[in-house]
């Protein structure tokens, strides 16, 4: 039997300033990616976030990432390793709060934007990010980018790993993301996205711009929460890979 999980990047709205349309698009994933105040997100978007997952019954994930609400966390920041770690650590700490406060468990845990990419292709960094995880419990999955840097730190750390695809981007020749900063970064069309869903979810490949077979073993697939059109790509995805013989439900 295949089986895919769903994430979604939600809780992003900070203050009255709002981020998608996390209800809309809730309903039809598998898991969420809380954000934790460090690239976007507030203890009351937290919160409400939660409540909302948990009547949902979708598994609820810590989303830290760099320090960053200006820049949404899009941007690296020179940090050492040591300052990665505590920043991760405080962020799963906040969100775990309100989690438990709301009497639901945390299962994950997904680093964002710039931080996730840097982990991918710099050891020291993924690393960094594994420790913060391992020490704040060894039941929480580390999430990272299908064959990266930060899938192999979380084994070598002894945790247990979720290796991530992306329905809605673009892939190089060598299985890394297009840079959001490069034309056609994202994949907006709904049916493009069911493709490349369908393709890493039952044959483990994804085409790049240039129609190279990328493969992609992955146990998660996203579909981020801030782009137009979210609800309607997320509810294609979730009856397209059911109409192609795979089950969606949680990986936690």
């Amino acid at each position: 039997m295949l089986t895919i999980d769903l994430n979604c990047d939600c809780g992003e709205s900070f203050g009255p300033w709002p981020m998608g349309d996390d209800a809309a698009v809730l309903v039809h994933v598998t898991s969420a990616n809380v954000a934790c105040g460090g690239h976007a997100g507030d203890p009351a978007t937290m919160r409400r976030t939660v409540r909302l997952c948990k009547g949902l019954g979708v598994a609820v994930g810590a989303h830290p990432g760099y320090p960053d609400l200006q820049g949404f966390g899009r941007r690296s920041i020179p940090m050492d390793p040591a300052e990665i770690e505590d920043v991760v650590l405080t962020q799963i700490g906040a969100l775990y709060a309100i989690a438990r406060a709301e009497g639901v468990e945390l299962r994950h845990v997904k680093v964002h934007g710039a931080l996730y990419n840097d982990a991918a292709a710099r050891m020291a960094i993924a690393e960094a990010i594994a420790r913060a995880v391992a020490g704040f419990s060894r039941e929480l999955v580390l999430v990272g980018l299908a064959g990266s840097a930060l899938v192999s730190a979380g084994e070598s750390a002894g945790l247990r790993v979720a290796r991530e695809a992306f329905a809605d981007r673009h892939y190089e020749p060598d299985g890394s993301l297009r840079n959001r900063h490069m034309p056609d970064a994202l994949i907006i069309d709904p049916q493009r996205n069911l493709a490349q869903a369908i393709g890493i979810a039952t044959q483990g490949v994804a085409l790049s711009l240039d129609s190279v077979q990328v493969p992609v073993r992955a146990d998660t697939l996203c579909l981020h929460g801030d782009t137009p059109g979210a609800a309607a790509r997320a509810a294609m995805l979730r009856q397209g890979l059911a109409a192609a013989g795979v089950v969606v439900q949680s990986y936690y």
